[in-house]
């Protein structure tokens, strides 16, 4: 099977479950045998930090909710027996009911490029403060106060801050989730 042949197309499937989906493609393309008609599935995500009782959590988000990705030679029943797995409702198409579409390859390219990045991106986060520059606390204890940058650690990707508390100036060690620019 030459590759020129297999191109990307959408699998509209039942929102919030994008993962399971893939993973009832993969298992009934290799029951059926069918492996060498599909490269990939794949479920495009997206790498979010979200604080949670002080906490930071990493999640991952599905980009395109409601969509699976499959880079498929789609001929013969192969279109029927994905219809017919559970949880898909069909393929992106221009007529209801007509044949799938593939994607342009300038979208196969900004989605892929988008899947890379977000995956690389991971922990190379810029540095949005420098030292000197006055913060508001937004989480933990010292919620609600402000104070003044003095030194930043990378590596543990902490702050120090100097806070102003009864008078007394105190330094704090704040991620940098627990502060916000005063703008």
């Amino acid at each position: 099977m030459a590759d020129s042949v297999k191109k990307w197309y959408v699998v509209r499937a039942i929102g919030g479950q994008e993962n399971k989906v893939k993973s009832y493609i993969e298992t009934e393309i290799s029951r059926l045998g069918m492996t060498d008609y599909v490269d990939r599935v794949l479920v495009p995500t997206e790498k979010v930090i979200q604080v949670r009782n002080g906490k930071k959590i990493n999640k991952e988000r599905v980009y395109f909710p409601g969509y699976v990705m499959i880079e498929a030679n789609l001929s013969g029943e192969l279109p029927h027996i994905i219809k017919g797995i559970t949880g898909v409702i069909g393929f992106l198409g221009e007529v209801k009911g007509g044949d799938p579409v593939p994607m342009r390859k300038s979208e196969i390219n900004r989605m892929l490029g988008k899947v890379d990045e977000l995956s690389v991106q991971n922990d190379n986060v810029a540095i949005p403060y420098i030292v000197g520059e006055t913060v508001k606390v937004i989480d933990g204890p010292f919620n609600g106060f402000d104070g003044t940058i003095e030194k930043i650690n990378e590596e543990k990707r902490k702050l120090e801050v100097m806070v102003k508390i009864f008078g007394r100036k105190t330094p704090l060690e704040l991620s940098y989730m627990q502060v916000e620019k005063i703008s």
